[in-house]
């Protein structure tokens, strides 16, 4: 029998990385309230006591910076002295400065060589979608997000409120060809408090996270690991550096498709980094909902300061039910790749940013990157 394990991770919103893209969409969502045309490329980087913010920016109002990053310290969790990390404690440094003027002509309409809204770089970005989950995503990186955040929900919940903000998750699917079947690993760490045994934090991370997520996918021999090394009360930014950007893989499609490299957070939509890869996911999910294939992968490619791709891939594993030149040929006529286009078309000038940086930037429907509401336009096209 033709047998696959396929494995996908999360993190919760309090793993040091992932604090650096809640501060850095946060700081983003801040400019774009108060300055819709804002521009910026904002970096994170957190350590025991310290919180560095630093990138680029361009905007019409005064931001805090301090505040910002206080307060979404706190709406983590990292808000008392026995999480090692506490916002009201923590020392900010903050390292902005403006946004290249060579960059700027690129992206500003009616600068530059080319005069129409052009790429804030160049580079390639992927898009994927998949018939097996109503999220038209892949399966262990579903779970993997519904894991993590489960973790979040029994902690602010109180739950079980000696867990702190740091945690992880991993869960490895088994496939009997091309179908999943089963869970045959699943993994979690879970940073708690020291004055609670690890025989409780794992009998009820069991019982409160892992049972009420994976429901029947388990079974007698699906191997469950949690805080595997024995210990896991010290973590966060006092046991671990973070970064933003540093979980591409989580942010995406969990491995299970191509990733172009460039992160998300941080980022207003003139970097095609983004825009780019959440148009890309667009298409693809509009193409496996109107049933034109079972399996999408989109690629699109820019140079900077250029609006139209230098160049769109698409591949359907096989499955699709047109040839994928007569697909390309119908996306091409449904679907505006121009940044501008992307911008307005997924209302990319609103602070919507923040609510991606944990748990995944796909799959999610209240992300208008994941309505579905090009079916029929598809279908027409290819008439």
């Amino acid at each position: 029998m033709d047998i696959k394990l396929m494995t996908s991770e999360s993190v919760t919103e309090g793993h040091p990385d992932k604090i650096c893209d809640q501060i850095s969409d946060s700081i983003l969502d801040e400019m774009l309230k108060k300055d819709p045309d804002s521009h910026a490329a904002i970096e994170c980087f957190v350590t025991n006591g310290l919180v560095v913010v630093g990138g680029e920016a361009r905007t019409k109002q005064y931001i805090q910076v301090d505040d910002i990053v206080r307060r979404t310290l706190k709406n983590i969790g990292y808000n008392n002295a026995e999480s090692g990390f506490d916002c009201d404690s923590v020392g900010i440094i903050s390292a902005l400065h403006a946004q290249s003027l060579e960059i700027a002509q690129g992206v500003d309409e009616g600068q530059g060589e080319h005069k129409e809204q052009g790429a804030g770089d160049q580079g390639l970005m992927y898009g994927f979608a998949t018939k097996e989950t109503k999220e038209l995503m892949p399966l262990p990186i579903i779970l993997a997000h519904k894991l993590a955040a489960r973790l979040a929900e029994v902690r602010h919940k109180k739950i079980l409120p000696y867990l702190k903000p740091d945690g992880k998750s991993q869960v490895t699917v088994e496939y009997h060809r091309g179908q999943a079947k089963r869970v045959e690993t699943v993994v979690i760490a879970a940073c708690h408090s020291d004055k609670i045994r690890l025989a409780k934090v794992r009998a009820d991370i069991l019982a409160k996270v892992i049972k009420p997520v994976l429901g029947k996918l388990l079974d007698n021999q699906t191997k469950v690991y949690i805080n595997s090394t024995g210990a896991f009360s010290f973590g966060g930014p006092a046991a671990d550096t973070g970064l933003t950007g540093r979980k591409i893989i989580v942010d995406t499609y969990g491995g299970l498709a191509r990733h172009g490299g460039g992160c998300f957070s941080g980022k207003d939509s003139s970097k095609v980094d983004r825009s780019g890869a959440y148009m890309a996911r667009y298409v693809a999910k509009n193409i496996v909902a109107a049933g034109l294939a079972d399996k999408c992968e989109l690629q699109v490619a820019y140079a900077i300061g250029v609006a139209q791709p230098v160049g769109i891939y698409l591949d359907t594993y096989g499955t699709g039910k047109y040839s994928e030149g007569l697909i390309l040929k119908a996306l091409k006529k449904v679907f505006d790749f121009r940044p501008k286009a992307i911008i307005k078309q997924l209302g990319l000038k609103k602070p919507v940013f923040l609510r991606t940086a944990a748990y995944g930037h796909f799959g999610r429907p209240d992300f208008a990157w994941e309505k579905t509401d090009k079916i029929k336009a598809l279908k027409n096209a290819l008439k």
